[in-house]
């Protein structure tokens, strides 16, 4: 679980950072190259916050099995 909440965290710090970017350069629009330079990031941050969304919920979906797994009792039990 520390692996998906470090993916989610760095997810948004790419976010944060090409949003910022994109910001900072809207007074300067000489190129386009520091927008795609910030679209990239943006796109990288939202690949890794679903991955980490997808890594969490196999996750949980596996904890969840297991309990169910535990839970049951075997019909051929001998008494």
């Amino acid at each position: 679980m520390p692996f998906v909440v470090t993916l989610r965290n760095v997810g948004a710090a790419a976010i944060v950072a090409g949003l910022l970017i994109a910001s900072f350069t809207l007074a300067s629009v000489d190129s386009d190259r520091p927008f795609v330079l910030a679209g990239l990031i943006v796109l990288v941050g939202i690949a890794l916050r679903i991955e980490a969304a997808l890594r969490a919920g196999l996750t949980q979906r596996a904890a969840t099995d297991d309990e169910m797994e535990s839970s049951r009792v075997s019909p051929a039990s001998p008494r």
